[in-house]
């Protein structure tokens, strides 16, 4: 093993989510989509941010082997909640941006990354994703 983090949650998506020990604590809203004041953070926010960051750094450690500086990439990912005949389920677009690089070469190392991604082998056959070079 090597990291373990643990968050803790009360009120879920009206609440309050802390990671164990207070070094982020966030209050919880419902979006406004769905029906909520939209005045706090929501658990498809943060699923966004920690897959943006994890997938960045998968593209940092790859870009090399591509030809591509790292420096300039940029990472987006949007996390969809499908609520369909009333069941939940989340759907994810990855995108990559690499100012000036070669199109072929950043569409090799998105999908490199997306191989490696602690977070995209987690949703792997969970969660359709759509992977774009911008």
């Amino acid at each position: 093993m090597a990291y373990t983090t643990k968050a803790i949650s009360k009120g879920g998506r009206a609440g309050r989510s802390a990671i164990e020990g207070g070094t982020l604590a966030l209050a919880m809203s419902f979006p406004k989509e769905l029906g909520g004041d939209g005045d706090a953070h929501n658990p498809e926010q943060l699923f966004a941010i920690g897959w943006a960051a994890c997938f960045n750094q998968a593209v940092i450690v790859l870009a090399k082997k591509h030809g591509i500086d790292p420096a300039a990439a940029q990472v987006g990912v949007a996390v969809t909640l499908n609520i369909n005949d009333g069941a939940f389920s989340l759907a994810a677009d990855i995108t990559l941006k690499v100012p000036g690089a070669d199109k072929a070469a950043v569409q090799a190392l998105l999908a490199d990354a997306h191989s490696i991604c602690p977070y995209s082998k987690a949703t792997n056959g969970n969660v359709p994703v759509t992977l774009t070079v911008l």
